[in-house]
């Protein structure tokens, strides 16, 4: 760990650190991009880059992103991520009674506190887990892959059918090319174009950014008035009382961020949730209160040090930002997982060196700068998206100097706006389209040790208990719902 820590403090390094930090918080900021918009976008410019440079700037603009939404989720009610839907509860009324300053103030110490918090479980379990895994062979990876594809699917936002059929859809379109099983083609119809299989940039760029372009141009947003905050940001004294309401949100952060499809929104709604049970003032809730905006800020940045343990330690990715950065390593012939830890030492723990300095980073940035990225969002919107369109086209092109990706881009950006029309997650569908190729070579090779022999999976533990828990994860909305209305009934009764 120290050697990482080394690693990174070198100039280049820290600068593209800085460079990541600073573009997060910025575009998660503006309402509408996200940080996966912008790992997305800059995952091109990694291709030439030390596989370690490439890392902290992607982990600095995923920890920037998180935060920056605070921004306008504060002064406007406009959360810029998704993430921090649950801070404009507490966080735009404190603004409308003058206090914005106070409510960001207290919003970036909790990110701040969150993330490093999150930061001491990701160190400290990431190495044990990753010595667990090594023991897990073909059928115990094939389950594992199949039940963060369930748990995603389930768990996401929206039914749990349209979430199946979102992860169905993205393992659909993983299957065109060759075969590498047997070295054949399949699912191309004839197109020589389909036998390297869609690219995995450009449908990220194309689900990501193309729908968000193509949406923004259908209903354009305005910016209402804003009032700039001060430079001032106070912190009391009085404050420290706020530790264990803290620590208790960063531990629920982190702990639902380990759960692949949860995401930030969710980890801070249910950290804002139990605060509020356990309070003794849960009136004051949504009517500017303090701890509300400490609950929800600590909880959604403490999630993506809780998604980022099963990355590195199992190569699972928990939300779509974590199937980007598998494909960062992948294009840097790095395979997340168990063996990372033992192959690629410097990668796994420069993720979690970048993680901590980031949000040292973080701080700083936002502290110090706050008033002037607030201004940001009142640049005009049709340049924004021009020259992010630019930059999704020349993303695909360099991937392999071919206009064809530019068209698979396009096509994915129409895909993925006809998904959200639909109300299908887009999370399950580009995390089933990552995962597939790992489920599809881990049962081909589990089958040819067993000579194809289904039940030996009856002989691993580990594997039948990941099966089962998928199992339990599909069957249980339905117990829940059955449970629900025999209460019902009974209560109708007495």
């Amino acid at each position: 760990m120290a050697d990482a820590f080394i690693a990174l403090f070198t100039l280049d390094n820290l600068t593209f650190l800085f460079i990541g930090t600073a573009l997060g918080i910025v575009v998660g900021a503006i309402p509408g991009l996200t940080a996966s918009m912008l790992i997305a976008l800059t995952l091109p410019l990694t291709f030439h880059m030390d596989p370690v440079s490439a890392v902290t700037l992607l982990i600095g603009e995923y920890v920037g992103g998180i935060s920056g939404g605070l921004i306008m989720a504060i002064l406007l009610r406009m959360p810029g991520t998704p993430s921090s839907i649950v801070t404009t509860f507490d966080g735009y009324p404190m603004a409308q009674k003058g206090q914005a300053e106070r409510a960001l103030a207290l919003g970036i110490m909790a990110s701040v506190v969150g993330g490093i918090i999150s930061w001491g479980f990701l160190a400290g379990m990431s190495p044990s887990l990753a010595r667990f895994a090594l023991q897990f062979g073909p059928w115990e990876y094939f389950t594992l892959v199949l039940m963060a594809l369930v748990m995603l699917a389930v768990l996401s936002q929206g039914s749990m059918v349209k979430g199946l059929l979102g992860a169905t859809l993205g393992m659909s379109f993983a299957l065109p090319g060759i075969d590498s099983s047997i070295g054949q083609a399949r699912l191309t119809f004839g197109s020589d174009a389909l036998l390297s299989g869609f690219g995995l940039l450009p449908v990220l760029i194309g689900a990501f950014a193309i729908s968000q372009i193509l949406r923004d141009s259908a209903t354009p947003q305005t910016i209402g008035d804003m009032k700039l905050p001060s430079r001032h940001l106070p912190i009391y004294r009085r404050d420290l009382s706020y530790i264990p309401r803290l620590v208790r949100g960063s531990v629920i952060g982190t702990w639902i961020g380990l759960l692949p499809g949860i995401g930030g929104n969710i980890a801070a709604l249910v950290s804002y949730s139990t605060e509020k049970q356990i309070s003794r003032e849960p009136e004051k809730f949504g009517t500017g209160y303090e701890p509300g905006v400490i609950a929800a800020e600590s909880a959604n940045n403490a999630s993506i040090g809780g998604a980022l343990i099963p990355l590195i330690t199992m190569g699972i990715p928990g939300s779509v930002t974590e199937a980007i950065l598998i494909g960062a390593l992948t294009i840097h012939n790095l395979q997340p997982g168990p063996l990372l830890f033992q192959g690629a030492p410097e990668i796994a723990y420069g993720i979690i060196a970048a993680y901590f300095v980031a949000n040292v980073l973080m701080l700083m940035l936002m502290w110090g700068l706050v008033r002037y990225i607030a201004q940001i969002v009142r640049l005009p919107r049709s340049g924004l998206m021009a020259v992010i369109l630019v930059f999704c086209v020349t993303g695909s092109y360099a991937v392999n100097s071919s206009f064809i990706d530019v068209w698979v881009m396009i096509g994915f950006g129409v895909i993925g706006l006809g998904l959200e029309y639909c109300k299908v997650p887009l999370g399950p569908f580009v995390i089933g389209f990552v995962l597939s190729p790992i489920a599809e070579e881990q049962l081909r090779a589990s089958l040819m040790m067993s000579d194809g022999n289904l039940a030996e999976i009856l002989a691993r533990p580990y594997a039948l208990l990941f099966l089962a828990l998928a199992v339990a994860t599909v069957a249980w909305p339905a117990i829940a719902k059955r449970i629900s209305d025999r209460e019902t009934t009974g209560k109708d009764i007495v």
